[in-house]
């Protein structure tokens, strides 16, 4: 699922800005970026993410801003034995032009800041602002994921449709076949009587064969189990759980469309099939 969190907070004299965003990923696969003063809490920064966030590409970046105004000091004595060596080489290779300051600041070691290293020795106040910022990010996750919702209840709703037409019409096509082969009988038969009896024992084997009977009833009670998971309240993860009963339900749709033997009945399955796939597309993407 996609979203976006943030959140700063002092961090004794400088102030610690968190940023984490989530893309869909069908596992939590994580991406860490801290300042140097922040690196050796990596793994502790990554934990925290993971305790509330279990799918999606996540990116987690950290920034420390210091309030104070920082100088910036020349070493003299180095500045002068550069210039000193600068000269020398320029005399003993006979090389035109004057050293130009600009080319001595370049050098490493000339200019120091006047800020001081900073040292964070406590990861308290850090996965702190760090669990500010997951708290953001699922916020944002939540009402997407309400959003999704909506759209899978939809589609959901469709297959269900789909599903009775096909209890409906599931005794209609035996009536049909008995038609059928009464009149195929009759035809190769002319005059002779049709045997009743043995026209009822062929047609009860194909019902059997084709009874979907069981295949319905699994189709609904994993059609109430999926829409109770999908709107849950207690705020654990469900995205896993509806992967598994869609997983069901596109079995039971599988199997009825081997024993159809209908063509309505095989369009309406396809028709299923078809909802059946869109809502895995987004359930991939729901935690």
């Amino acid at each position: 699922m996609t979203g976006f969190g943030t959140a700063t907070a002092p961090l004794g004299d400088v102030a610690l800005s968190v940023e984490i965003r989530s893309v869909n990923h069908r596992f939590f696969s994580p991406a860490i970026k801290l300042p140097s003063a922040l690196t050796k809490w990596e793994g502790d920064v990554r934990e925290a993410v993971r305790r509330r966030v279990s799918r999606g590409h996540v990116s987690v970046s950290a920034r420390i801003e210091s309030a104070a105004v920082g100088t910036t000091s020349v070493d003299t004595r180095a500045f002068a034995a550069a210039v000193a060596t600068l000269r020398a080489l320029h005399q003993e290779h006979g090389l035109a032009g004057a050293v130009e300051l600009a080319d001595v600041l370049r050098m490493p070691g000339m200019l120091s800041s006047g800020h001081e290293e900073i040292v964070i020795e406590d990861p308290a106040p850090v996965l702190a602002v760090v669990d500010d910022a997951v708290s953001a990010l699922l916020a944002m996750r939540v009402a997407e994921g309400a959003r999704l919702g909506e759209i899978i209840a939809e589609r959901l709703a469709i297959a269900e449709e789909l599903m009775e037409r096909i209890a409906l019409r599931s005794p209609l096509r035996v009536v049909a076949h008995r038609e059928r082969l009464r009149a195929n009988i009759t035809e190769l038969l002319g005059s002779v009587a049709l045997d009743e009896q043995r026209l009822a024992h062929e047609v009860a084997i194909a019902a059997e064969r084709w009874d979907i009977g069981e295949e319905i009833d699994r189709f609904r009670s994993h059609c109430v189990a999926f829409r109770e998971t999908l709107t849950a309240t207690a705020g654990e993860p469900v995205g896993k759980r509806l992967g598994f009963l869609l997983q069901e339900l596109l079995r039971e749709a599988n199997t009825t469309g081997s024993k159809a033997n209908d063509a309505e009945m095989q369009r309406d399955v396809v028709a299923m099939k078809e909802e059946l796939e869109r809502i895995r597309e987004q359930v991939e993407n729901l935690e």
